[in-house]
């Protein structure tokens, strides 16, 4: 039940991260496979967002926890296509992008 919701939680997270200029887009594609302890899914909207996702159930000593690796992209108000990818997991959220800033 806590996987359930937890994949509930990351798929509401990663929608609500991708920018959504076009309100009139339309889902072209969304795949998904929910499997007792590993996830994944992708979609595509017709405004060129596209997003993708897998995670599965790591164990970490005496506790157990997410490895989530994913991306997604989509087209700013300046025309340019953004693409992120990231990986979560005991380590936090760790995310790369070209427009992303780095740490030196």
């Amino acid at each position: 039940m806590k996987f359930a919701l937890l994949f509930v939680a990351l798929c509401v997270a990663a929608t609500m991260a991708v920018p959504v200029p076009d309100s009139d887009a339309q889902v072209l594609k969304f795949d998904s496979v929910v499997n007792p302890e590993s996830y994944n899914y992708a979609y595509e909207t017709s405004n060129g967002i596209q997003a993708q996702e897998a995670g599965e159930l790591k164990s970490l000593g005496d506790a157990s926890g997410l490895s989530v690796r994913g991306s997604y992209s989509y087209t700013g108000p300046d025309g340019q296509v953004y693409t992120v990818t990231y990986l979560a997991d005991e380590n936090g959220f760790q995310p790369d992008g070209a427009h992303i800033p780095t740490t030196a």
